[in-house]
C-alpha cells in the first residue's frame, strides 16, 4: 500500500503564456469501478518562476504526494508524477477554470474532470513530531554508489556516529557497525516515507545516536537512485542490497565484521535472502517480514484488509475462494489476455453461487463493465514481473539457511502480515538450521508500520501522528547493542 496508482506516460510540452492562471488547488472525482475517489491537486510556482505541483487522495488518507512535471499549452493541462508512473491529462476551459480529462492507469483509462476552488494554494500539513531535523548529534553524509557492473547508480544517506563506544580502532582507523535499511514493496525512497511519515529517517536517527552507522537507500527510480523499478523483481531488489553491502565493506570508517540488515515487509524476505548466501551479514532484523508462503500471506492480507474496511466475516469467507482461484490462474495464462479471459469466467463461476449483496460488498461488481474492470485490474497487478517472482516466494527456503542472530517483530495489530501465524512461521524456520540466536516478539497495540493504532486500519496511518513505536525502537536499538563487539 505503498502507492495510489500506476501507469505509463507519455511528454507532452509546456508553454508559460497562461500558467499564472493555472496557479491553485484543482478538485474532482476520479470515476472508479464501485466508487468515485476524490482527487486535488496543488499547482504553484517555485523560486525559479517553474510550476510545480502535488496531489492528495483523501478518501485513502494520502496527501502531498510528489508531481514531476506540470505542463500547459494553449488548450492543455498535464500533470505527471514519476514516482507512481503517473499522467493527467486535461482539456482546459477558456476561462482556464476546468478540465475535461483523464487518469491513466495501464491499460485502462478513468474519467477526471477537475474544477479550479482556490487561487490560493492549501497543502495539508501533518504533525509528524518524531521526524528528525537538525542539528544532528552525528555526521550524515549524502552519498552515492553503483552496483557491479555500473547500470544502477545509487542515492543513499549515511549516518555516522561521533566518536564513542561502538568505534573500533584498527590500526589508525575508527570502524563503526552499521546496519543497512531495506525498504517494504512498492518504489520508496530511503526514508520509506508513506502518509508523511518517515520511518526509516526515524529509524536511523535512533541507531545513530546509539552508536551504529546507518546506511538507508532509494529504490530503483526514486530519489537520486536509477533504475526501472517496474520491471524489476524480489531478485533484484536483493541484488541491490548487495551492492550496498560492497559499499560499506569498501568504507575505511564500517566494521566488516559488524554489518546488518533491517528490513520492513518485503526487505523483511530480502534480508534473509541476502543473509543466506553472504556469510559477511553479522544479524538481521525483520520487521514484519513474511514467515508463511507468499500466496497464504497475500490471500489472509486481502482478507484482514477488507475487514478493517467493514467488511462483514461471511462475506470475506466467500471472496477468499474467490481470491485463492484467482491467484492460483493467473501467473499460469500464457498472456494478459487469455488472463482476463479465465478470470472473468472464475468471477462469473463464483457469481452464481453467491448473492449479489455479498458479490458488490466484496469486488464492487454491479453489472458487465465493472466485472470486467475488476478481472482487469486483478490481471494488470498479478502479471507485472515483480508478482510473478514474489508470489512464488517460500521464506522457509531462505530463512533456513540464516546462520547469523536473527530478531523478528510484527505488530499484533498487522493486516498485511498476521502476526501470530507469521512469527511461529518464522520461528520454525530458523530452528530448522538449529539457529541458536533467535528472538521472536508479537508488538501489543502495533500496526504494519509499527505505529500504536486504534481502527488499525491501512486508512488509519496517515490519521497517526507516530511514525514509529519508541518500544520497538528501544527493542531493535538493545538487541544490536548486544550483538555488536
Amino acid at each position: 500500500m505503498k502507492c495510489i496508482i500506476s501507469f505509463s506516460i507519455a511528454l507532452c510540452f509546456y508553454c508559460t503564456g497562461f500558467s499564472q492562471n493555472i496557479i491553485g488547488n484543482w478538485e474532482g472525482k476520479l470515476n472508479i469501478p464501485g466508487t468515485n475517489l476524490p482527487i486535488i491537486f496543488h499547482i504553484q510556482k517555485d523560486s525559479t518562476d517553474k510550476l510545480t505541483a502535488s496531489f492528495d487522495s483523501p478518501a485513502q488518507k494520502a496527501y502531498n504526494i510528489p508531481c514531476s512535471a506540470v505542463f500547459v499549452k494553449t488548450d492543455s493541462l498535464i500533470v505527471m508524477i514519476k514516482n507512481i508512473q503517473g499522467k493527467y491529462a486535461g482539456l482546459l476551459s477558456t476561462d482556464q477554470k476546468s478540465t475535461i480529462g483523464t487518469w491513466y492507469q495501464g491499460a485502462a483509462s478513468f474519467p477526471l474532470n477537475l474544477n479550479k476552488t482556490s487561487e490560493i494554494v492549501t497543502i495539508k500539513e501533518f504533525k509528524r513530531p518524531q521526524t528528525p531535523l537538525p542539528p544532528f548529534p552525528y555526521d550524515v553524509e549524502e552519498l552515492s554508489y553503483e552496483n557491479a557492473d555500473g547500470t544502477i547508480h545509487f542515492g543513499a544517506t549515511l549516518t555516522m556516529p561521533f566518536a564513542g563506544e561502538n568505534e573500533k580502532v584498527v590500526g589508525k582507523s575508527k570502524k563503526y557497525p552499521v546496519v543497512l535499511l531495506i525498504t517494504g514493496s512498492g518504489q520508496q525512497d530511503r526514508d520509506e516515507t508513506i502518509f508523511g511519515h518517515k520511518p526509516f529517517a526515524v529509524i536511523a536517527d535512533y541507531l545513530t545516536r546509539k552508536g551504529i552507522a546507518v546506511l538507508r537507500v532509494d529504490d530503483r527510480g526514486a530519489g537520486k537512485t536509477t533504475g526501472h523499478f517496474n520491471t524489476s523483481t524480489t531478485k533484484d531488489f536483493a541484488a541491490d542490497v548487495e551492492a550496498g553491502i560492497r559499499f560499506l565493506q569498501s568504507r575505511k570508517d564500517i566494521d566488516p565484521q559488524q554489518i546488518g540488515l533491517l528490513g520492513h515487509s518485503e526487505g523483511g524476505i530480502i534480508a534473509p535472502m541476502v543473509a543466506a548466501q553472504n556469510p559477511a551479514i553479522a544479524f538481521i532484523v525483520l520487521l514484519a517480514g513474511p514467515g508463511i508462503k507468499i500466496t497464504s500471506l497475500m490471500e489472509q492480507q486481502s482478507v484482514d484488509v477488507a475487514k478493517a474496511s467493514g467488511v462483514n466475516a461471511n462475506d470475506l469467507a466467500q471472496y477468499r475462494l474467490l481470491y485463492r482461484s484467482i491467484v492460483m490462474h493467473i501467473p499460469t495464462a500464457k498472456d494478459t489476455g487469455l488472463a482476463l479471459q479465465k478470470t472473468i469466467q472464475l468471477v462469473k463461476q463464483w457469481e452464481a453461487t453467491h448473492s449479489a449483496t455479498t458479490v458488490f460488498n466484496t469486488t464492487g461488481i454491479k453489472d458487465d463493465k465493472s466485472r470486467t474492470d475488476f478481472a482487469r485490474a486483478f490481471v494488470q497487478q498479478l502479471s507485472t514481473s515483480w508478482f510473478n517472482y514474489f508470489i512464488q516466494i517460500n521464506p522457509s527456503d531462505y530463512l533456513t539457511k540464516v546462520k547469523c542472530p536473527v530478531l523478528a517483530l510484527n505488530g499484533e495489530k498487522d493486516i498485511q502480515v498476521a502476526a501470530k501465524d507469521n512469527l511461529k512461521a518464522i520461528q520454525q524456520n530458523l530452528s530448522k538450521n538449529k539457529h541458536a540466536d533467535i528472538t521472536i516478539k508479537q508488538l501489543p497495540g502495533l500496526n504494519h508500520l509499527f505505529q500504536h493504532c486504534t481502527k488499525c486500519s491501512i486508512e488509519e496511518y496517515g490519521d497517526l501522528e507516530e511514525s514509529f513505536s519508541t518500544d520497538a525502537l528501544q527493542i531493535i536499538g538493545d538487541w544490536i547493542q548486544m550483538r555488536i563487539h
